[in-house]
């Protein structure tokens, strides 16, 4: 009697390719950091100072706020406290990715300091099991492509007057596509209503302060709207 074949091996599960998950970030990031780096140069700072603002303290629209007030010779106090008001947001992207963050104090604290916006949507859209070397691959990843990008146009910004209009649109389309893919991965448009009416009434109660009320009233939604709506929406129709 011969022996019965050994079933073969169950396939790995999918990889998940950061090189893939960071491209649509690249695409917003890489021309951003170059109108970055231009206008840092362009406001008579070095390329270098361009370059280490990126690595450092990589705030994206802080970043941007920063040069006209560097320009202006504010106090370095002064910026920092407008930088993190700016920043302030972050504190609510955190508190939803406790549970997702990984152990390691090493990259726990990297993926606190090079979280953005992007990064923060890549993140969540993650599924389950996801290592610590991916999560912290996207995250350093994508401020890789900030600082190629600064880089590239502090040295442009350094030869020549290149004016780099329209290149400011690249963030709204990195944000289009990003809420895209996570109403894709919710399977529900309710997040997206959320946002949208939290921030028409954030602008109806307080104008200049509408993002960060917005963000509150986002937050206070999803912990106060029933967990069973997008797992009933997303259960099979009974026969």
């Amino acid at each position: 009697m011969s022996p019965e074949p050994l079933a073969p091996p169950a396939p790995p599960p999918h990889a998940v390719s950061v090189l893939s998950l960071s491209i649509p970030v690249a695409m917003g990031y890489v021309p951003l950091g170059m109108v970055f780096g231009f206008l840092f140069v362009q406001a008579g700072a070095s390329w270098w100072l361009a370059v280490a603002a990126s690595v450092l303290v990589f705030a994206g629209a802080a970043q941007f706020m920063m040069v006209p007030m560097l320009a202006a010779g504010l106090p370095l106090l002064t910026i920092a406290l407008a930088t993190l008001v700016v920043n302030l947001r972050h504190v609510f992207y955190g508190l939803s990715l406790l549970d997702k963050l990984p152990t390691e104090p090493w990259a726990r604290w990297y993926l606190v300091f090079g979280l953005t916006d992007e990064t923060y949507s890549v993140l969540t859209t993650l599924p389950p099991g996801t290592s610590t070397r991916q999560m912290v691959g996207v995250a350093l990843l994508n401020q890789g492509w900030w600082v190629l990008g600064t880089l590239l146009g502090a040295v442009i910004g350094t030869q020549a007057h290149v004016p780099l209009v329209g290149l400011d649109f690249a963030l709204a389309a990195l944000f289009a596509v990003l809420a895209v893919e996570q109403w894709r991965s919710a399977h529900t448009v309710l997040p997206l209503w959320v946002a949208l009416g939290s921030y028409a009434l954030a602008q109806v109660l307080m104008p200049q302060q509408a993002l960060l009320i917005s963000i509150a009233l986002s937050v206070l939604a999803g912990l106060v709207l029933p967990r069973w709506l997008p797992a009933k929406a997303s259960e099979p129709e009974a026969t």
